[in-house]
């Protein structure tokens, strides 16, 4: 056989086997419908991203399958991740956008039915959270600073055992402010809510929801200035964040040695770093039920490659969310992740306990 016709004899080959693989796929969700089920409440910064991720990735899934938004929120993203893995269908039909899902896994294993490292994990988005405050707590706030002297501090949370709520209080701990803790609130944007009506005085958000929320309606008129940010740690050294890179705002660590003079240690500090290692790096997951089947995978993430590139996508999630997300596809390593040592677990859950009473 001349080399010439071998050539195209592999092309032919490998060419029938990419068109069986797209054949497979569009079978697969031709004529199908798809359900999106979001963890959190509508109107917040995850159903803000997981819609503007709907409304793109449909023309990139094979077969063009109907695709509908489904929201379930309750227990700081608890409710719609355990409908998910225990309730949810398994046929490929159903995917989840979570927020928070690896970080309550991590605490608390047990509340899993369905073990979450058994779900089927698509990509991920890495996340930050911005923190700001009222300026009109006494005796005024208007430099980050001034939080140090600020009195009557009430901070708003999601639930005590939430990755969001535990950061918030780390942070105010170590720097050995005196707070008051109301949790409860069933999503961010009823939190920031209290936080315009004056019912709580503090609050943090995801850095979308700071910059198409926070920022344009709350910091440029003046009722509220943000202190610090919690940065990426990759487990060894903290990187800033893209997105808050030209803002002048302070990551948690550089605002600590500014007003205390050196860098935090002890446990809080261990604690802190290790929630940012699972919860910053992980704090959006797209995920399907355990069991998916292989095709149904592939389709989406190859679905979710595609938004990567998707210019339309970035335009839209520009004016909306102020950042074009850029998935990463989940591998094995998020799995070991979801794995804490026994004593780092057991020093978290004693903390939170102070919070749950």
């Amino acid at each position: 056989m001349g080399p010439l016709r071998k050539s195209i004899l592999l092309f032919s080959f490998a060419y029938l086997i990419f068109s069986c693989a797209a054949r497979a796929d569009e079978a697969f969700y031709k004529g199908k419908t798809l359900t999106l089920l979001i963890n959190f409440a509508a109107g917040g910064p995850t159903d803000i991203e997981g819609r503007l991720l709907a409304r793109h990735i449909v023309k990139h899934i094979a077969g063009n399958p109907t695709l509908i938004v489904q929201n379930k929120d309750g227990a700081a993203g608890m409710v719609g991740a355990t409908y998910l893995g225990e309730v949810g269908p398994r046929d490929g039909t159903m995917f989840g956008y979570f927020t928070g899902t690896a970080w309550n896994y991590v605490i608390d294993p047990e509340k899993y039915h369905v073990d979450f490292r058994d779900y089927t994990f698509l990509a991920y988005l890495p996340g930050s959270t911005v923190y700001y405050i009222r300026t009109d707590i006494p005796p005024g706030m208007h430099t980050p600073a001034d939080i140090m002297k600020a009195q009557g501090l009430v901070m708003a949370g999601l639930g005590a055992d939430s990755a969001k709520d535990l950061l918030q209080r780390l942070t105010f701990d170590m720097l050995g402010l005196n707070y008051r803790y109301v949790t409860g609130y069933r999503s961010s944007v009823l939190a920031r809510l209290a936080v315009e009506k004056n019912e709580v005085n503090m609050h943090s958000e995801s850095t979308p929801a700071y910059f198409a929320a926070i920022e344009p309606n709350l910091v440029r008129t003046g009722k509220v200035i943000p202190i610090w940010y919690d940065p990426d740690f990759d487990g060894r050294a903290f990187r800033q964040v893209g997105v808050m890179e030209h803002t002048g705002i302070a990551s948690f660590p550089e605002f600590y040695e500014t007003v205390k003079g050196g860098a935090p240690s002890g446990p809080l500090w261990e604690t802190y770093k290790t929630t940012l290692s699972i919860n910053v790096a992980m704090q959006r997951l797209v995920v399907m039920p355990p069991g998916a089947p292989p095709a149904a995978v592939a389709a989406l993430r190859n679905a979710l490659a595609a938004l990567n590139d998707d210019k339309d996508y970035a335009a839209d999630a520009m004016t909306a969310i102020q950042f074009a997300p850029h998935y990463e596809v989940a591998t094995e390593s998020i799995r070991e992740r979801l794995a804490l040592p026994r004593e780092t677990r057991a020093f978290i859950t004693g903390y939170l306990k102070k919070f749950a009473q």
